[in-house]
């Protein structure tokens, strides 16, 4: 066998590592790195950011990445199979004292093998980690092959996604796009990387770590368990309510009816002077409770701040599964998440 068919079957592993190492990079390529380099004047970047910018592009982007990895498999595979195939069936017959039937037969699938264990190290998994670890850097070294090839198989492309479209309304689904989307670890990962790259001073990226956690952290989490509440019952004597009122350090005071887990209402110490400077003795609790929200225990910290703006409401129940309460969430508890330091 000659150089010639060597060189070939390295430039066929090449091709197919370059369409794997595209597809993985743009991808995983921050649109925000990208524009702005765009931004400082690279070329590259400015080549590329029409494709990460946009779903559309970016499916056609990976759809000409696959068939340009699929073409180069099987180019691959069927010119090894014509020269390097052919070239060992007799030796395998001279060596291993083989008829010519089985011969060519393991010589086919030898060389099936060995391709296989180089297309999958060489062309798959070592550019898939690469443009994994360094998707900015590979992203742009391979934009313009992946441009020629635009221009190449676009024709084939509106061809194979047109198929994949009819095949996947046979079966009730629609089609998926590629996009940019992070998990909340992830976005801390990529705060921590903005800031060690000097694009977030330190204290940015701290308060965005912590509004990120408002997202995570849901009502149970912040929640005052109801055995730890300061609470009063309805029918408590005037007595008792002045001395529990005395004792605690809060302006609001849940009221409950009966048992503790049947909150009617909040009181406002504020009410209860004002009752008391006007009337001499205020009212009955019940009459003085200002009404209180409810919240799942698994509504996320960022989504109780809007519930309890638009109640015009400092605190809520919240309840589990089964619709009993569990406990109550103020908005301080929420600004408190939001306001303490990392690592307290």
């Amino acid at each position: 066998m000659s150089a010639a068919v060597w060189t070939v079957i390295l430039v066929l592993i090449f091709i197919n590592a370059l369409y794997v190492a595209a597809e993985f990079a743009a991808v995983g390529a921050r649109r925000s790195r990208i524009r702005q380099l765009s931004d400082e004047g690279s070329w590259l970047a400015k080549r590329l950011l029409p494709v990460v910018d946009d779903t559309t592009s970016l499916d056609r982007y990976v759809g000409i990445s696959q068939i340009g990895i699929t073409l180069s498999s099987l180019v691959l595979g069927a010119f090894a199979q014509a020269t390097v195939a052919v070239a060992l069936a007799p030796m395998l017959a001279e060596w291993l004292q083989l008829d010519t039937e089985l011969a060519t037969s393991s010589a086919a699938i030898a060389v099936l093998l060995v391709l296989t264990t180089a297309q999958v190290v060489l062309g798959e998994l070592v550019p898939k980690s690469l443009a994994l670890q360094f998707p900015t850097q590979v992203a742009l070294a391979t934009v313009l092959p992946m441009r020629w090839s635009l221009a190449v198989f676009r024709p084939f492309l509106a061809m194979v996604n047109g198929s994949a479209t009819a095949v996947l309304r046979l079966f009730g689904l629609g089609g998926g796009s590629h996009r940019h989307i992070h998990s909340p670890e992830e976005i801390e990962m990529l705060l921590v990387e903005s800031r060690d790259g000097g694009l977030l001073e330190p204290d940015e990226q701290q308060r965005l770590h912590r509004a990120l956690r408002l997202g995570v952290r849901t009502a149970r989490d912040l929640m005052v368990p109801l055995e730890k509440l300061t609470m009063l019952r309805d029918d408590t004597p005037w007595n008792e309510v002045v001395r529990v009122v005395a004792a605690s350090p809060f302006s609001r005071l849940p009221i409950y009816r009966g048992t503790p887990d049947t909150i009617i209402g909040t009181l406002r110490v504020k009410d209860l002077v004002h009752h008391y400077v006007l009337a001499g003795q205020p009212p009955a609790l019940g009459q003085l409770a200002r009404p209180l929200a409810s919240v799942a225990q698994d509504l996320p910290a960022d989504r109780i701040i809007a519930l309890l703006r638009d109640r015009r409401v400092h605190q809520a129940v919240v309840t589990d599964a089964a619709g009993r309460v569990i406990g109550l969430v103020t908005i301080q508890d929420v600004l408190a998440e939001f306001l303490e330091e990392d690592g307290q």
